[in-house]
């Protein structure tokens, strides 16, 4: 384990100069590692605000490429320093909202360096200014440090020149809290920001995103606190939000953040953790292994934040943390690509997910994340209706039931096993078992909370447990545009229309093109009798989608409008289309028990039961199928679904 050198460097530097600098409208806090415009914090990453602190001691002169790397970097830090410099620089001329064409504040000087072009003055704070920091004893007035301006240049080049030495102590000695520190805030819930890809290769996006997403998993595991979602978090990659801002939006009031640099089979994290409500910063580190040991680098991460925070974790907490042996690189790397792609939730990401998973598993073949993964590639691909439900189920339960023979503890296994009972034999005690153990293992995994609600609950009809979970998995994944989509539809299906497109609203606010939000706006307004907006409503997915599915949809409009003659001119030109493609059985079922054609509803219901379509889950409760419930054949049908206790 290697310690940061940021705490050290801030404090040093805070030590031996004032903690106030200011320039134009800007001040610069050493100690707190902060930048601020007229009061306003302004996000800075470590490594810029090193290179901030290197222009401003050297005011008016050029400070060159190869001094910057010397006092930035340790000798022995593998780096691409051009592109590590070059990334520093516009990040720090962003934050000043400066221009590498026309500099107000900082210049290039050929290809030398870079020379900071303002006056900097040190400013002694006043008790109100400094966060609840320590201003250094016997620190001279504001016109004094004016008038010592030229001699403080040397303090800064002093200062650095000891941070280079002190360099060495730094990545083997934990920065230990100055006595005058006051105790860590409260921290109950943590969001971790995309880190920061520092290698010189966008061909590692996939690296670095994997690593935010077992660095998330890991901290999830965690008793006590709420950990924010990947989709959530992923949200803000490339932000310029600042971090209490970030913190207000997800509710949350730790955040972290860092960088990751590969380096063939070596990979460095730097992180930091940070209480948003006052950006201050209460813990950093940084972690160097081999990439066959990255899982042990993430538990420690997890391990050092749960002390940080103080949170009290049992041994079996502890061992829950730690990988149980290391893993081989390659395959490790292939798990990544396979979550890059599942991730992308579309026909071709899954197809390619799959791959890469079943690659991993050929590489290593008792790694039971790469078989989760293979496991959830296959549910979603049958749940999207993107392959039969006959084919993609099956594969799927087989390969979560390997994830548990190596892990047993793998709430995603669990979770996809939950997901997968129904659609293989109906069998609902199995789904909740699974569910539930998935929950009891990470209560912060929002998938679980999601799929509990919507794959068991809501189909058995227990409508108030399923909003309580799903609202569980909304807070831990509050960005998520799928969750707040599918929040709706359960509104919808309890016939709560109002409240269901108040969500729905709310999920294209998230993502203004997701047509699955203004399809179940479109149905809940044809329920209110507003059928020119369900119209205008549908439209709107018109181009998201096939043609015959666009078609099919109308013909459930035009039928529920009691415009029959049209329906069943669409209704037949969308099987047209469908000739030769996969067709969803129970979309057709529902459109016929809208013209009220109860032999043909029942033919294609049967279909559906047939090829254990997900659409059955939706027959308790969905209203097109009141008319059908007192016929036999329906209670039948609810029956062998297993719907109707």
């Amino acid at each position: 384990m290697v310690d940061s050198l940021g705490g050290l460097w801030r404090t040093t530097m805070a030590s031996i100069l004032p903690s106030l600098l200011r320039f134009a409208d800007f001040e610069v806090d050493l100690r707190a590692g902060q930048l601020r415009r007229q009061g306003r914090k302004i996000r800075l990453q470590e490594q810029p605000f090193r290179v901030l602190a290197a222009l401003l001691k050297a005011s008016g002169n050029v400070v060159t490429r190869e001094e910057l790397r010397n006092q930035l970097w340790a000798a022995d830090t593998f780096v691409d320093f051009d592109h590590r410099l070059a990334s520093a620089i516009n990040k720090l001329r962003n934050a000043l909202n400066d221009s590498a064409e026309k500099p107000t504040f900082v210049e290039t000087v050929g290809r030398r360096g870079y020379r900071f072009m303002v006056p900097v003055e040190p400013v002694t704070p006043s008790a109100g200014d400094n966060d609840g920091l320590v201003v250094p004893k016997g620190a001279p007035s504001h016109q004094a440090e004016r008038e010592s301006r030229a001699p403080r240049v040397g303090w800064f080049a002093a200062a650095l020149v000891l941070v280079s030495a002190l360099a060495f102590v730094a990545i083997r000695h934990r920065r230990q809290p100055d006595s005058g520190e006051s105790a860590v805030p409260r921290i109950s819930s943590i969001a971790v920001l995309p880190l920061e890809n520092l290698s010189n290769d966008q061909e590692q996006e996939y690296f670095v995103e994997g690593m935010t997403d077992e660095i998330i998993t890991d901290l999830a595991k965690l008793p006590g606190i709420r950990v924010i979602s990947r989709t959530s978090a992923i949200q803000y990659k490339g932000t310029h939000k600042t971090l209490p801002e970030i913190a207000r939006e997800l509710n949350v009031d730790g955040v972290v953040e860092g960088s990751v640099l590969r380096d063939g089979n070596r990979v460095r994290i730097r992180t930091q953790l940070v209480y948003a409500p006052t950006d201050r910063h209460v813990w950093a580190q940084a972690y160097e292994r081999d990439l066959k040991d990255v899982l042990t680098l993430q538990a420690d991460l997890a391990q050092d934040i749960a002390r940080e925070i103080q949170l009290k974790l049992t041994s079996q907490e502890r061992v829950n943390l730690v990988a149980t042996h290391p893993v081989d690189p390659e395959a490790h790397e292939l798990y990544l690509k396979g979550r890059f792609f599942w991730n992308k939730r579309d026909q071709q990401g899954f197809a390619r997910a799959i791959e890469y998973f079943q690659q991993a598993i050929d590489r290593e073949p008792n790694y039971a994340a790469a078989y989760a993964g293979l496991a959830d590639a296959y549910a979603l691909s049958g749940g999207f209706n993107l392959v039969p439900i006959a084919e993609a189920m099956p594969r799927a339960k087989a390969a979560a039931e390997r994830a548990l023979q190596f892990d047993p503890n793998l709430a995603e296994a669990h979770a996809s096993l939950g997901l997968i009972a129904p659609f293989l034999n109906w069998n609902w005690a199995e789904a909740k078992e699974h569910y539930e153990r998935a929950i009891e293992l990470n209560p912060n995994y929002a998938t679980a909370h999601h799929w509990y609600a919507e794959g068991y609950l809501m189909p058995m009809g227990r409508v108030d447990e399923a909003l309580i979970e799903i609202r569980k998995a909304r807070e831990l994944d509050p960005l998520s545009a799928v969750i707040a989509t599918d929040m709706g539809k359960e509104l919808y299906f309890s016939r709560r229309y109002d409240e269901a497109i108040v969500e729905l609203r709310h999920a294209l606010e998230l993502d203004p093109n997701f047509a699955s939000a203004h399809n179940w706006i479109s149905d809940s307004l044809l329920e209110k009798g507003e059928y020119s907006a369900a119209i205008a409503e549908l439209e709107k997915t018109k181009s998201a989608k096939e043609q015959r599915v666009y078609v099919r949809q109308t013909a459930y409009l035009h039928a529920r409008m009691g415009k029959r003659a049209q329906a069943q001119t669409e209704l037949a030109k969308a099987l047209e289309l469908s000739r030769g493609k996969p067709v969803s059985y129970g979309s057709i079922a529902l459109t016929y028990a809208a013209l009220g054609d109860k032999e043909d509803a029942f033919l294609w219901l049967e279909k559906a039961y047939a090829e254990n379509s997900s659409f059955m889950t939706s027959l308790k409760f969905w209203s097109v199928f009141d008319p059908l419930r007192s016929d036999p054949r329906f209670v039948d049908l609810l029956r062998r679904v297993g719907l109707s206790q």
